[in-house]
């Protein structure tokens, strides 16, 4: 019988694995030879028990914090419309982070292609995005529709998400807090629409994603992998507003996406 405060953490840990994915959990045996010395009973991965897939329900309580159950409602949904739906559905009225007792009107979940081939991601919703419940639809979404249109594409071709999917109070920066309870609906978005590339818009977008503490001109200019997808940085539009000297920067990091895509780069930015 495990020690209820052990029980606890356990529950709350798994509770965390859940929510970012991830079901799946090996169990090792108690190696037949006590006295073996320690060294000798890490136990080989044939030796390992079948994977166990452990699922925790929060409505459940501690006697019953671990159940082998079945994994996240989108799995094995073919239908990627449908799979955003119901990962939509299973975020709810969210109340998991504080943000929902400061001033949020809405969820701002995500809008666009689910098949895309590329996928935007920024940082939380602002003013507006806060009021229709839809991202990147005041100036600097102007600024993106923009942006995108210049790639040769349009925004129904693209998906466009945020790390935080409520409203920080006064449009401040997401708590790491906020990013780590909201950003695993973001991985399984992201899972589900399987793009070919994402488009960090930002500092806390690109940081987050890639846990890299770095300056902005470190971060641009390159590719990186992020689960099994390329990732490029580049500024965030409401950022280019601020200071349109930038453009030309956010430019070169686009047509480093287009090229990636196969996607035609215009002689001139069409702005």
């Amino acid at each position: 019988m495990l020690d209820p405060q052990l029980r606890r953490a356990l529950a709350e840990r798994i509770r965390y694995y859940n929510e970012l994915g991830i079901y799946d959990f090996y169990r090792r045996e108690t190696p037949p030879t006590p006295s073996a010395s320690p060294e000798s009973q890490d136990l080989r991965p044939e030796q390992m028990t079948p994977r166990a897939r452990v699922v925790v329900d929060a409505t459940l309580g501690e006697e019953r914090a671990f159940e082998v159950g079945s994994p996240k409602p989108q799995t094995g949904i073919a239908d990627s419309a449908k799979a955003l739906r119901l990962i939509r559905e299973d975020l709810g009225d969210c109340t998991r982070c504080p943000l929902h007792k400061q001033g949020r009107k809405q969820i701002v979940f995500g809008v666009g292609n689910p098949q895309a081939d590329l996928m935007f991601i920024g940082e939380a919703p602002g003013a507006d995005e806060d009021q229709q419940g839809e991202p990147f639809v005041g100036r600097a979404g102007q600024l993106l529709n923009n942006m995108i249109k210049a790639m040769g594409l349009r925004r129904e071709d693209v998906y466009i998400a945020n790390i935080i999917k409520c409203r920080p109070p006064g449009n401040r920066t997401p708590e790491r807090e906020e990013c780590e309870t909201c950003s695993p609906f973001l991985m399984r978005q992201i899972a589900v629409i399987q793009p070919k590339a994402i488009v960090a818009l930002g500092a806390v977008a690109a940081k987050t994603l890639l846990a890299i503490n770095a300056p902005m001109s470190e971060l641009r200019g390159q590719w990186y992998n992020f689960r099994g997808t390329k990732l490029a940085v580049t500024y965030h539009p409401a950022f280019l507003l601020r200071d349109p000297r930038q453009k030309k920067e956010a430019w070169k990091d686009l047509q480093m996406v287009m090229k990636d895509l196969g996607l035609a780069v215009p002689a001139k930015n069409t702005e």
